[in-house]
């Protein structure tokens, strides 16, 4: 095979100068069919090694026939039901040209979307522990939301996965943004659709923005692929060599990095940065509702002697003067309040920590004070009696009884009396 620079050489002369075969043959030293066959390709010679078999060949029927019973089976257990002797890299090489013969191909779209469309939504745990209370650490989950067509992200991290912090993050990141967009897509998150159908609580949240939440089918991460690769992009970009000492500075790192880092660079797949097309994003979404939508861990339930509620494992205390009424809490991220028919009865800054107690100073002493009340009550009510028609008795002193029945009871010996006796003996 002669090389390139001898082809090229061999075209030139023929074409340019029209030396005849012979003399280019004799010039260059080569055969004239040579020539000949240099003159008649279009394109540089190229040099293909010849084939040779494989250590494979010998077991693809083998491989094939446990490929046709099933499909996915893995290439050590493959290996081992062939009594593979040899390393696993020519056994995974063949694998990934005959498994899609009996699997099937899946090949995925680009998916287009417009502005104002949808935002996938996600939660991300960093393996990280955020310092949550004294000597207490925690890995906390983090609520992503990205844009379709901008691929503008916002992201918060959150004290739990229940629904009413996701949605609480939710509303932070969508109030944020000062619109919504049209449809929220979520995978089978518990807490939002675990069952196949939207929960009482995020459907509620939808219904107030007057938006929609689409649930991913099962099993299907690539449904909402996007904010998938942007949680990697998070491990990879934005986690390593960072310190956190609260939830709160994670928040306010990440949300300075995303403002400055993640959403200011160029991406390949728009062609543009996020900053950049959140504008025509921004102006097809839908205006955000009047009156906020019902977020927070809710609960109801009848405030005991022992006057505490419990959120999320903390108990928080509550206006003692309501001890045996219905009261109504709402916890958001940073906050827990309590009313009683309309009333304040408590508020709270929320902890993310565990099992802790948290009282407030005003509530032990107005229990403080209710005890002492109710003592003197007791106190009182044992001084009064009266009768089963609720008039007073009076209470008089023992010796007006024995003057009225003219008894003496007077256990004094006579002096007088022991004084003869004593000398008559």
């Amino acid at each position: 095979m002669i090389s390139v620079e001898n082809w090229a050489e061999i075209r030139r002369l023929h074409r340019s100068e029209g030396v005849a075969i012979k003399e280019i043959a004799r010039r260059l030293g080569i055969a004239r069919n040579t020539v000949r066959a240099a003159l008649a390709s279009d394109r540089p010679p190229q040099y293909e090694r010849a084939k040779t078999g494989s250590v494979v060949d010998a077991y693809e029927p083998a491989i094939r026939s446990l490929l046709l019973n099933a499909p996915r089976m893995s290439a050590p257990e493959i290996a081992s039901r062939i009594n593979w002797p040899h390393s696993m890299s020519p056994l995974k090489k063949r694998l990934t040209t005959l498994r899609p013969q009996y699997v099937g191909l899946d090949p995925s779209d680009r998916t287009e979307y417009e502005a104002g469309d949808i935002a996938q939504c996600d939660l991300w745990f960093p393996d990280y522990k955020i310092p949550v209370g004294p000597g207490q650490e925690e890995i906390l989950p983090v609520l992503a939301m990205t844009l379709g067509f901008s691929k503008m992200t916002a992201a918060v991290m959150i004290p739990t996965r229940k629904g009413g912090d996701i949605l609480a993050g939710m509303w932070n990141l969508i109030r944020g943004w000062g619109k919504a967009p049209r449809q929220l897509v979520w995978d089978r998150e518990a807490a939002i659709g675990g069952r196949g159908k939207p929960t009482v609580e995020a459907a509620s949240f939808a219904g107030t923005l007057g938006v929609s939440i689409t649930l991913a089918p099962a099993v299907d991460p690539e449904f909402k692929g996007g904010i998938e690769r942007r949680n990697k992009y998070f491990e990879t970009s934005f986690l390593p060599g960072r310190t956190f000492t609260s939830p709160q500075d994670f928040n306010t790192q990440f949300a300075h990095w995303l403002e400055t880092t993640a959403n200011v660079r160029r991406m390949r797949v728009i062609r543009a940065r996020p900053i950049d097309l959140f504008q025509q994003d921004l102006a097809a979404m839908v205006d955000l509702p009047p009156i906020a939508p019902m977020i927070g861990l809710t609960h109801r339930v009848r405030l005991g002697r022992d006057y505490y509620v419990r959120i999320d494992s903390n108990d928080y205390s509550v206006d003692p003067r309501a001890i045996g009424r219905f009261v109504d809490i709402r916890a958001t991220a940073d906050q827990v309040i309590v009313t009683c028919d309309g009333q304040v009865v408590a508020d709270h800054t929320r902890s993310w920590a565990r099992e802790l107690t948290i009282t407030d100073p005003e509530h032990r002493e107005i229990a403080k004070a209710l005890r002492h009340d109710l003592a003197e009550r007791r106190k009182a009510s044992r001084a009064t009696r009266t009768h089963a028609d609720g008039h007073v008795v009076a209470i008089r002193a023992l010796p007006e009884y024995d003057a009225l029945f003219g008894v003496d009871f007077d256990p004094r010996p006579d002096s007088g009396a022991g004084s003869t006796a004593e000398g008559t003996r």
